[in-house]
This record gives C-alpha cells, sequence and structure tokens, in this order.
C-alpha cells in the first residue's frame, strides 16, 4: 500500500497530477479540493493517498488533508458509492460542508453534487450521520496557485470528469470565468453556483 507520498509536483491537469518521488513520477486523481491548494509545478507537495486496485485498473488518489482522505473512504462504504461519487462530493464541498448537510438530512442539496440522486442522497443520510462526526478538517500541507496556460479548458475538462453534462459545464464556466481567473477560480466559483 502507499499511504503518503513527497515529492515534486511536476504535472497538474484536474483531475490528474503527478508528482516526481526520487525519479518516479506517481500518477494521482484528486479532488478539486486538493488541486485549489496544490503550490506551483516544481515545488515539493505533502499529499496523503488511497490505492485501489480493481480487476483491470489501478487508482492512486491524492489528498492534502488527512479528512479528506477519510471522508473519500467512508464515503466509498454507502451501497452504490464509488471513486468517482466521493471524487465529486470532495470538489463541490468542503468536509465540513458535507459533515453539515448529511447531519441537517439536506437531501436537495445533496443531490446537486453530480451522480447522486435522491436515493443515494438518502442513504448517504442514512448509513453516514453516525460516522461523519469524527472527521475534521485539516490544515493543507502546503499552500499557493499555479498559473495554468488554458483556465477555461482545464475548468471545462475537470468539471465534465466530475460528471457534470457538457451542456451545463459550457453554462457553469462562462457564468464563472472572469479575466486573469486560474482553472481553480472557475472551478471553484462553478461548483459553487451548481450547488446553489
Amino acid at each position: 500500500m502507499i499511504g503518503r507520498l513527497r515529492g515534486t509536483l511536476i504535472a497538474k491537469q484536474p483531475p490528474w497530477i503527478v508528482v516526481d518521488v526520487g525519479g518516479v513520477g506517481y500518477e494521482l486523481e484528486a479532488p478539486m479540493s486538493t488541486f485549489f491548494d496544490l503550490p506551483e509545478l516544481g515545488r515539493e507537495v505533502n499529499l496523503c493517498t488511497h490505492y485501489a486496485a480493481k480487476e483491470d485498473t489501478v487508482v492512486l488518489y491524492g489528498f492534502l488533508r488527512e479528512s479528506e482522505r477519510s471522508l473519500f473512504r467512508t464515503l466509498q462504504k454507502v451501497s452504490g458509492v464509488g471513486a468517482k461519487i466521493s471524487l465529486a462530493v470532495l470538489s463541490g464541498a468542503s468536509v465540513d460542508e458535507f459533515t453539515r448537510l448529511i447531519q441537517s438530512g439536506d437531501i436537495p442539496a445533496l443531490t446537486r453534487i453530480p451522480g447522486i440522486g435522491k436515493k443515494t442522497a438518502e442513504r448517504m443520510i442514512v448509513e453516514l450521520r453516525d460516522r461523519v462526526d469524527g472527521l475534521a478538517s485539516g490544515l493543507p500541507s502546503t499552500i499557493s496557485g499555479g498559473v495554468p496556460q488554458d483556465p477555461v479548458a482545464e475548468a471545462t475538462v475537470a468539471l465534465q470528469t466530475l460528471g457534470y453534462k457538457p451542456v451545463e459545464v459550457t453554462r457553469l464556466v462562462r457564468d464563472a470565468a472572469a479575466p486573469g481567473d486560474s482553472a481553480e477560480d472557475i472551478i471553484r466559483k462553478a461548483l459553487k453556483a451548481a450547488l446553489r
């Protein structure tokens, strides 16, 4: 198992990042909450990881905070919830906000996250209400922002990867993008707008 990686951030293209650790480039999939706080390319990054091996794929997921990795793992214990929905949850809400939605039973807010329908939201509330109490937000290991070359395109790809439909992505990005915004800024604003 790979539980933690510390190395140089050499690529970031939502939802993928590559971290060079001793000459080996580890490709990780990460939620947008991690992307928002990644350092510039060429800087050191310290990530909590989750290794997932299935029949035909092996994926390594990366998180800046232990609380995010814990929520990612906890979410997958809910029937019908896999890695894609877990990443969408972490990309659309902070650990504290998601905890609040579960504890208050806010089904409408949960169903605004891609991949979560009414039945899944109800299952999450029932199965997670007692489990989310122990999750607390941690501080990011490093904070800094890089400047992507085409922020609108990066934001569009990232939102589609999270499960939003192309028409919805176009509207969200158009409404969120402002001159000088990074991809992370556009994605953050688009996700907030999508949850309203």
